[in-house]
């Protein structure tokens, strides 16, 4: 697959994925008191988050035809 994050939207994938694993983390410790279900989707959330930040391709954006690393290119110019 080729790379199709840019790098503001992997900034923004590595927040949200951050923030999302905190959550997980917090109702599975105690300290929010939510569903564990909400836990585990926010667990899977952040792992992909990471995961497409991490690698910089996203399978979905490929599927729609998205490609915001055209869009740090086009701002460099």
């Amino acid at each position: 697959m080729n790379m199709n994050v840019g790098s503001m939207d992997r900034q923004v994938r590595t927040g949200v994925g951050a923030i999302t694993g905190l959550l997980s983390i917090a109702i599975l410790g105690g300290v929010l008191a939510l569903p564990e279900t909400l836990a585990a989707v926010l667990g899977i959330v952040a792992i992909v988050m990471l995961g497409t930040a991490a690698t910089g391709t996203c399978g979905l954006y490929s599927v729609l035809g998205v490609d915001t690393c055209s869009l740090d290119s086009d701002a460099a110019k």
